[in-house]
């Protein structure tokens, strides 16, 4: 990832008004910030929330709350719990989450 055109910030998330996204089941709460070439994502996910989507987007995504299971069209299936994170490139491998418990992310792309 190259970041261009990004000034040196700060940000206090709990300022940024959360948008709703509908999941087949449960949403997920997305607070934003894109600032030049990039998008910066605090996500939270209620629980029992199952993505309405196969992703694929490039993304860094940190778990700092909960548990997401994160599923690739391969089959392939994976738990992550705080402090454990993911990297794919965009168009790489398709996935998508979904959580039993809630989960609240963070994520650039």
């Amino acid at each position: 990832m190259k970041i261009i055109d990004v000034p040196f910030g700060t940000l206090d998330w709990s300022t940024v008004e959360p948008t709703v996204h509908q999941g087949v089941t449960g949403q997920a709460l997305w607070r934003t910030l894109e600032i030049g070439n990039i998008r910066v994502r605090m996500v939270e996910y209620t629980p029992g929330y199952l993505a309405d989507h196969w992703c694929s987007r490039g993304h860094v995504l940190l778990v700092l709350e909960g548990e997401l299971d994160t599923e690739l069209s391969d089959g392939r299936t994976f738990k992550l719990k705080p402090g454990m994170s993911y990297h794919v490139a965009d168009g790489a491998e398709p996935h998508r989450s979904s959580t039993a418990t809630g989960a609240k992310l963070f994520i650039v792309d």
